[in-house]
């Protein structure tokens, strides 16, 4: 694949690309079908996407051993698991592509798998989580905040959150404005934010493309 500026496009960067084009929740489920087989190789070892680590260690650094069990939403191939210090006994996996979960079954990260589409009401779970994570859902911009309410049905009073929104679609989301509701509501703590880089790699558009980590607790 060409990129604009005539060079030939790695096969990781052409994945990356035409992840910023996905809109739908059908787009995302047509996608990932064509390439959950070559993400790890081709996207996140080939870009150095070490976004999902970074939001692993600020949920490692905030958790208890009360916060299980966790449910790592938007877990794709299992890259945040992989960094987790959460016994695959307790932790749970959601993401809108079964090929992609199939993927992170096969490295046996995660003691149940569930088919989820975030911007419908979770209605067929009925665990109970003390502990959120996601590096995969807000990155590519197709989904604003409104699919974290959905979770907070399925939290525990107290439950911790750790949440990677990118940078730019935090604030063309309103992402700070979404949370602040939240807290005056008192359904949420004052959120705490981090900026992490989200690829290490420098060979491609968006290598200098930052994220931003929330972490809270919900109180209700």
């Amino acid at each position: 694949m060409p990129a604009d500026n005539g060079k030939e496009l790695t096969a990781g960067q052409a994945l990356l690309e035409n992840a910023y084009d996905l809109h739908t929740p059908k787009d995302n489920i047509d996608y990932y079908a064509k390439l959950a087989a070559h993400y790890d190789a081709d996207f996140a070892n080939g870009l150095g996407y070490d976004y999902p680590a970074a939001v692993a260690d600020v949920y490692n650094a905030l958790a208890s051993e009360q916060d299980v069990p966790v449910a790592d939403i938007g877990c794709g191939t299992g890259l945040v698991a992989q960094s987790l210090k959460v016994k695959p006994s307790q932790l749970h996996g959601f993401d809108i592509s079964e090929h992609m979960l199939n993927i992170a079954r096969s490295k046996a990260l995660y003691a149940q798998l569930h088919t989820v589409d975030l911007t419908k009401p979770i209605q067929a779970i009925k665990t109970r989580y003390a502990g959120f994570v996601s590096a995969g859902t807000f990155t590519h911009g197709h989904l604003g905040p409104e699919p974290l309410l959905n979770l907070l049905g399925i939290a525990h009073p107290g439950a911790l959150y750790v949440i990677g929104v990118n940078k730019k679609h935090f604030e063309k989301h309103e992402f700070a404005r979404f949370f602040d509701r939240l807290q005056k509501k008192s359904q949420i703590t004052r959120p705490e934010i981090s900026e992490v880089p989200i690829y290490s790699s420098a060979q491609h558009e968006h290598a200098e493309d930052r994220a931003f980590v929330v972490s809270f607790r919900q109180l209700t």
